[in-house]
């Protein structure tokens, strides 16, 4: 084993990843920078959603366990201006949607007045409208670690495929199919691969938490929506 690595110093064929790095081919280099700054992208995204995504729930889940004892639907519109987050900004929108509606069905006076089943159904329509917006909202950037994690591993064929080439170029010059010709390229190749699952498996692990996120984020939502509703019908409002 020691004759074998006397032999790869002697013919300088690098033997540390970083060495294969730097002295890797000039188109293998360009497919190991593109990779870095995907990486770099990547683990942007993955610190900043990573955040903002863990308040946007707790601040859901928490609005969700207050908004079960409010009776009325203005001590709601408090809690939620209280708490901030998703659930602010939908019931900022319901309580838009009630002021700037006049009731249908007109009662002995202005607070017996309801909203018609007509109604009711265009502010349910509009509260998915603005859950489906924060949830867009929410999952900006999200995508791009999918595209991160599916395109990754084929910058890192390409430049497997560059390494291939370029060991077989090197038995061509050599004129021979020894270890001393093949090694550098083959290492080439294995190096680019190695660095594009070092991109996409994190990308592709962060995406899948987010999306379960998002998903648990837009169900809490639509269900405030639903309570909202029932919460005006027990108030009388439709």
């Amino acid at each position: 084993m020691s004759n074998f690595l006397f032999l790869l110093l002697a013919q300088g064929i690098p033997t540390s990843p970083m060495e294969l790095v730097t002295n890797s081919t000039g188109a293998t280099k360009i497919v190991l920078g593109i990779l870095v700054i995907l990486s770099l992208i990547s683990w942007g995204i993955i610190f900043a959603k990573w955040y903002e995504l863990r308040r946007a729930l707790r601040i859901t889940y928490s609005f969700a366990r207050e908004f079960a004892g409010a009776h009325t639907v203005e001590r709601a519109a408090q809690m939620a201006r209280n708490t901030g987050g998703p659930p602010a900004t939908i019931m900022q929108r319901a309580m838009r949607f009630i002021e700037e509606t006049k009731p249908a069905l007109s009662g002995t006076s202005e607070r017996t007045a309801r909203f018609s089943s007509a109604q009711v159904e265009a502010l349910q329509l509009v509260l998915d409208a603005e859950t489906t917006f924060e949830r867009d909202r929410l999952a900006r950037w999200v995508p791009s670690l999918a595209t991160i994690g599916s395109v990754s591993p084929l910058i890192g064929l390409l430049g497997t495929v560059l390494g291939v080439i370029d060991a077989f170029v090197g038995i061509a010059a050599k004129g021979s199919g020894n270890i001393g010709a093949v090694a550098p390229g083959v290492a080439e190749a294995l190096i680019a691969t190695a660095a594009a699952l070092s991109v996409a498996i994190p990308a592709v692990f962060a995406y899948n938490i987010f999306a379960a996120r998002l998903n648990k984020i837009e169900g809490e939502l639509e269900s405030f929506g639903s309570e909202l509703i029932a919460l005006m019908v027990r108030e009388g409002m439709i």
